[in-house]
Formats: C-alpha cells, sequence, structure tokens
C-alpha cells in the first residue's frame, strides 16, 4: 500500500494541473470532505483512495459544485464510483476546455472533441453518435 504524506498529495496533484496547496488539503480532511486517514504504524497517512477524492473534489468544484454539496454526494458514492467521478479530471483543466470543442448532442450527450481533427471528421462523428441515439429512442 502507497502511502502519502500531506505534502506529496500537494506535489502530486500539482504535477497533475491542479491548482491546491497543502492548506487546501488539510482543510478538507480536516472538515471531512475525504475520508478519514489511514493509521499506519503509529502515524495518519493519506493512500490512493484519498487521491481519487481529492481528484473527486476538484473535478466536481469545477463544475459549479460546492464543498457541502460534493461531500453530500462523495459520502453516498462507492469508491468505484468516485474514482470515476476522479478520471474525469483532465477534461476540465483550463487548457483543454480553452482547445477542445464541445457539441451538445442532446440533453443526456455532449461530445467534446480535438481541434486536430479536421471538420469533415467532426461532423462525421456528430452524425454518427445522432443517428444511434436517434436508433436508441425508437
Amino acid at each position: 500500500m502507497q502511502t502519502y504524506t500531506a505534502k506529496q498529495v500537494t506535489d502530486i496533484l500539482e504535477s497533475e494541473g491542479q491548482n491546491i496547496n497543502l492548506r487546501t488539503v488539510r482543510y478538507y480532511t480536516q472538515i471531512g470532505v475525504i475520508p478519514p486517514l489511514e493509521l499506519v504504524g503509529n502515524k495518519r497517512v493519506y493512500i490512493d483512495k484519498h487521491l481519487h477524492y481529492f481528484r473527486a473534489v476538484l473535478t466536481l468544484a469545477k463544475t459549479g459544485e460546492t464543498l457541502s454539496s460534493i461531500q453530500k454526494k462523495l459520502q453516498s458514492l462507492s469508491l468505484e464510483a468516485v474514482e470515476k467521478i476522479s478520471e474525469q479530471m483532465p477534461l476540465y483543466q483550463s487548457n483543454r476546455i480553452l482547445e477542445n470543442e464541445t457539441h451538445k448532442i442532446n440533453d443526456d450527450v455532449f461530445i467534446t472533441l480535438s481541434p486536430k481533427i479536421s471538420a469533415e471528421m467532426k461532423q462525421k462523428v456528430i452524425n454518427s453518435v445522432s443517428q444511434i441515439l436517434k436508433g436508441e429512442q425508437s
């Protein structure tokens, strides 16, 4: 089991492009947004599970969620669901949002495409997804 200090957690998240500091890491832990630390020997430490929670908190915060609603939401989710949210974090990095184009297909489906894809290919992707969704509604 990999263990981390608060400083190491901060460094990992910062290296992933997140704007978080040591004080925030400790604050989220203190108020219970992040699950209690693990006891290893006589030390309380962060483990990989905590990194998933931090990534999920940061991802949900970028969608406009309040810290209170994030805390309630994460408490009701399984670790697997928290991991799925945490995996979405790269999609909310400001440079990606500025570079990529997001197309709304319907209220439930959005497609984000790289500007490196040709206009013709973008339209094919959008049309294909739209057709699939139309078939699903039939």
